[in-house]
């Protein structure tokens, strides 16, 4: 089969299309042959050599894939049929024409999702409700701040917390992403990050008050902007470090708003854990799926020997939604 390869840490031009062996399934796993699979900021993090696979994952990038059922390793109780059409999370190895992954990380395309499109909804479906329903607990009502608004995790994130009744704001880096964000997305507040002082604008437009709950795809170089932004009994959810990994925390401001920091990392949970997420996916978020209250959104599509423009495309932050690998 054809897989990526990362030559060594880099841009785009380090991504290799090799031919080697296909995966045999272990314990529990299925075969999938491929047909997408989603781009993702820790694809490129792993690119650049900052983001290695955990111990045991496969070095090839891909953290989501589309594809069919073409075989079973030993001790697979999950119902499925060779040919089922499936999505799957994966903790690497997406980028290639098969994969293995345990059966607890697999579900069925939802309703009325081409097999193409489909690629762009397991990784994200699975961090976005992982963190604001199970971790976050937001609740109808509540005000939630989204950082990153066009990109994959924004694009679901909107949605997802649109359709369980919170005030959705968010932050965007252009006057063209914002208007996506409010007209297409159904954000209730946009926010242009580098024109406004987001905490600032946020309060502005929200009666005065803060975030409830805040999805962070940016790390330390927001901490103090985002614990400014939160209000009473706000809870901040760091699941990203695109700007840097170390930030000044105060506590004081903490403490007077009874707040609370968590961050959380989906890639290197165990399979359980996945399983468990992947789960609530298929009863909560796949029946909005369906039902049209959240569409997945493709950016563009590339074929994988293309790899290295999709990444330079991806690079750019250019696109609204996801981007996607097709082989």
């Amino acid at each position: 089969m054809k897989a990526v390869y990362i030559s060594e840490p880099g841009g785009p031009e380090v991504l290799e299309v090799r031919d080697v062996d296909a995966p045999v399934p272990g314990q529990g796993e299925v075969l999938m042959h491929v047909v997408a699979a989603g781009l993702n900021r820790a694809d490129v993090q792993q690119r650049r050599g900052f983001y290695p696979p955990p111990p045991g994952a496969s070095e090839v990038p891909g953290l989501e894939v589309s594809g069919r059922i073409a075989g079973f390793g030993p001790g697979v109780s999950k119902p499925f049929s060779l040919g089922d059409k499936v999505v799957a999370l994966l903790a690497g190895g997406g980028y290639a024409q098969q994969v293995a992954v345990p059966a607890e990380q697999v579900l069925r395309v939802p309703e009325g999702v081409d097999l193409v499109t489909a690629a762009s909804l397991p990784e994200v479906a699975a961090t976005v409700y992982s963190n604001l329903i199970m971790t976050a607990q937001l609740q109808p009502g509540e005000t939630v701040l989204i950082h990153g608004a066009t990109g994959g995790i924004g694009t679901m994130a909107i949605q997802l917390a649109k359709a369980f009744g919170a005030r959705v704001a968010t932050t965007a880096g252009s006057d063209e992403k914002v208007s996506t964000a409010k007209a297409f997305l159904g954000a209730d507040i946009a926010i242009n990050y580098k024109e406004e002082d987001f905490p600032e604008s946020l309060r502005r437009q929200n009666e005065g008050k803060g975030a409830d709950v805040i999805l962070d795809v940016v790390g330390a170089k927001y901490l103090p902007q985002n614990v400014d932004a939160l209000a009473d009994y706000g809870r901040l959810v760091v699941i990203g470090l695109q700007g840097g990994t170390k930030g000044e925390l105060d506590l004081g401001l903490l403490l007077k708003k009874r707040a609370a920091v968590v961050a959380t990392a989906l890639r290197p949970r165990p399979v359980a854990e996945k399983g468990a997420i992947m789960t609530a996916v298929r009863d909560a978020v796949w029946p909005l799926v369906a039902d049209g209250r959240i569409r997945p959104l493709v950016a563009k599509t590339f074929p994988l020997d293309q790899v290295g423009a999709a990444h330079r495309y991806f690079d750019s932050g250019d696109h609204v939604g996801k981007v996607l690998l097709v082989m």
